[in-house]
């Protein structure tokens, strides 16, 4: 059935995060001890992020959470180690994973979480792959016992595609035997467990009854609008939002937070004058991102005027190269400071990324480096804008790089999250703005190794 419709959405802005990860076999356990508790009060939660992303995605959502009351030992947001699926889910690939690899892993924290906590079960909140995940850890995998909730945002549950022609083997074909499996059945409950999806009304580039987003223009995917829903559960319906925002946006963390905790809940973030921040460095292996850390890594950050994005100082605010657990930090920021973070790691380009202000503590700010793609040899220097938790909306949304709109990307379904411009190697200021976030950048040269992002936070 369809539940609460909250009508158009609110756009937003503010602060901002960096694009990437912490993994499961290769991060140490939640080390986050709760005396012993009664099992009373919501559950403990773990966000669980979807294909190729990260833990940090989910940096607002925590801060949220905090905001009404979670406290953080009680907010866990897993990192998969090999988060890119499988072309075909029955074949290996390298640094890459299966449905039964990220099943494993997440049943592994899971336990952990239960454990760091001393409770007997966890909420669950999915993003897009990450919702296949916890229906078959549900379903397959005995996670029935441990969950009380588990929220899907924008989840693949009828697929992208159903269709025996078009990629074959892969998990998210509703024709092939993973989605098969777990839609067999006459509904998608779970004994035990309140479930809920959240969707977009018609804005989800995964949820297309024309196959534009998986490369079958003017075809068919056998899937409508409706194709994330879960059968005979809760269904919040989030117009105008796309693929990424009906997990990540305001309005999600709302129906996740209320359908949790049985409390409407507020969306404003209070900001901490002094935020203390860490994360972790991962890598590229074999042209795939991971999530496991990497060690030797040199990261540098440094203070930026508001406008310019000019370095304050030649010193760098914190500077470390990283160990066997890939972490960062911890720096303490200050809560009205612009920053420039400065990724330097063997075989990949210097990657500047600029942010906005950051409103609290995170220790999800994880760092991976942008490589260059082809063409961009020829630049005097590249600015890419980037925004992880949702994609860009021409006609909803206003966003510009240096006062134009990037090519590449589309009109109609929100369906790029990046943007991209080549300038020449002279230095200069380079503003990327997404409603009402303003990110001063500088270009960095091309031919020195250099690469540039300009990261919003929502």
């Amino acid at each position: 059935m369809k539940g609460w419709r909250p009508g158009r959405r609110t756009l937003l802005a503010g602060a901002a995060s960096l694009w990437p990860a912490f993994a499961f076999g290769q991060q140490p356990a939640p080390r986050r001890q709760a005396p012993p508790a009664a099992e009373q009060g919501p559950p403990p939660i773990v966000f669980v992020h979807g294909n190729g992303d990260s833990g940090a995605l989910w940096i607002n959502n925590i801060w949220r959470f905090e905001a009404n009351g979670y406290k953080r030992t009680q907010l866990f947001a897993i990192d998969f180690s090999n988060p890119n699926a499988r072309s075909d889910d029955s074949k290996p690939q390298p640094f890459r994973s299966s449905t039964e690899d990220e099943m494993k892993e997440l049943a592994a924290y899971v336990t952990q979480v239960l454990k760091a906590t001393r409770r007997r079960k966890v909420a669950l909140i999915a993003s897009s792959r990450g919702g296949n995940t916890v229906r078959n850890y549900l379903k397959n995998g005995g996670g029935a016992e441990f969950v009380s909730h588990a929220v899907l945002g924008g989840g693949i549950v009828r697929g992208i595609v159903i269709s025996d022609a078009v990629l074959i083997g892969s998990e998210f074909n509703g024709a092939m035997p993973f989605l098969k499996g777990l839609n067999s059945g006459p509904d998608d409950r779970i004994a035990g467990v309140e479930m809920m999806s959240i969707r977009s009304d018609k804005n989800d580039k995964y949820a297309q009854p024309d196959g534009r987003f998986v490369g079958m223009p003017g075809k068919p995917t056998g899937v409508s609008y409706d194709a994330s829903e879960l059968r005979g559960c809760k269904t919040v319906v989030l117009d105008g939002l796309d693929h990424r925002e009906v997990a990540f946006h305001k309005l999600a963390f709302a129906a996740q937070y209320e359908f949790i905790v049985g409390k409407t809940a507020t969306t404003f973030i209070a900001q901490e004058p002094l935020p203390t921040l860490n994360g972790k460095v991962t890598g590229i292996a074999e042209s795939t991102y991971t999530n496991l850390p990497v060690a030797d890594a040199e990261v540098e950050i440094y203070e930026v005027d508001a406008k310019s994005g000019e370095r304050k100082s030649t010193t760098p605010a914190h500077r470390k190269t990283t160990g066997v657990d890939g972490q960062w930090g911890p720096f303490v920021a200050r809560g009205e400071m612009y920053y420039e973070f400065v990724l330097k790691l063997s075989g990949q380009p210097i990657t500047h990324t600029y942010r906005t202000p950051f409103l609290r503590s995170s220790d999800v700010v994880h760092l991976r480096p942008q490589p260059f793609a082809k063409g961009d040899e020829t630049a005097g220097s590249v600015v890419i804008m980037s925004r992880p938790r949702g994609y860009f909306g021409v006609g909803r949304d206003k966003f510009t790089l240096d006062g134009k709109v990037p090519p590449g990307i589309n009109d109609g379904v929100p369906g790029a999250s990046t943007g991209k411009l080549a300038f020449d190697a002279r230095p200069r200021t380079v503003a990327a703005v997404f409603n009402n976030e303003t990110i001063p950048a500088r270009t960095w040269p091309v031919k020195d190794n250099h690469i540039v992002v300009a990261e919003f936070l929502n």
